[in-house]
């Protein structure tokens, strides 16, 4: 069954471009921001570009603890399913995992792609990077006559 769980996890990081991340402000409020990623299929370390002035941005200085959703919700109504991810995230400063990360990023767009120099010094965005620490799958159960969604975990990769 986990492998099953496994694959239908990866069918859906594939297939859904948008991620949401929720942080947390350095008030303590939450905060979700929905975002275009691309990830590595060795590790599943979810990548994005964001404005350093973005509020995500600033929390994720502040606070490297994040929740990822990434939600089918192009299925009928009752069907979706979701990957959930507990990670930390950072801004990416190392020269070639920022060059590994464009790869990701602009070929899942079939866009040309940037240099490095895009996203240091004073240029106003900064590529991103999620590490998983858990993942989960969401499920039902049934409790009597009612489906309740359930959260597995599963291992990634």
């Amino acid at each position: 069954m986990q492998e099953d769980l496994i694959a239908r996890a990866r069918e859906i990081i594939e297939k859904i471009i948008y991620i949401t991340i929720a942080s947390v402000t350095p008030e303590g409020k939450p905060w979700n921001s929905p975002v275009y990623s691309a990830y590595d299929k060795d590790s599943y370390t979810f990548y994005w570009v964001s404005p350093r002035a973005a509020q995500h941005s600033k929390n994720i200085e502040a606070n490297p603890n994040v929740f990822l959703a990434i939600y089918d919700s192009t299925v009928p109504e009752g069907t979706g399913e979701g990957v959930y991810v507990q990670a930390k995230a950072s801004v990416v400063t190392d020269p070639k995992e920022m060059a590994k990360a464009i790869y990701f990023l602009y070929t899942r767009k079939k866009k040309k792609l940037r240099d490095v120099s895009h996203f240091l010094d004073m240029r106003p965005r900064r590529i991103y990077k999620a590490v998983p620490e858990k993942v989960w799958l969401n499920s039902d159960e049934k409790i009597g006559d009612e489906n309740i969604d359930i959260r597995i975990e599963i291992k990634l990769p």
